[in-house]
């Protein structure tokens, strides 16, 4: 169940960013709006592992990529789509379950 997942567990600090981007404060806030988007977008009853996985997906896919500030709110959101959409087919199963 989609939860008992704590959203506030994975957020992003500036802390979390400061290594990789030259403005960490809107790169922590860009990758939180990914997790939120995620979170909100995934159905209620999703499988509490498969939601902390794809939780952790967007972490390993968006920390360090240097792009995140450049993009724009829509195509980060049609990224959470076709990420939810695709997750099963994409062979994701070796994430691990803690975000």
């Amino acid at each position: 169940m989609k939860y008992s997942v704590d959203i506030h567990v994975v957020l992003a600090t500036v802390q979390d960013m400061e290594d990789f981007h030259d403005d960490p404060d809107e790169a922590a806030e860009r990758l939180n709006f990914i997790l939120h988007c995620l979170y909100d977008r995934a159905e209620d009853d999703i499988d509490t592992l498969r939601l902390e996985k794809l939780l952790h997906f967007v972490w390993e896919s968006w920390q360090r990529d240097r792009n995140l500030v450049d993009l724009e709110d829509d195509e980060l959101l049609d990224w959470v789509d076709h990420t939810l959409a695709t997750w099963d087919d994409a062979g994701n199963d070796d994430y691990s379950d803690q975000p």
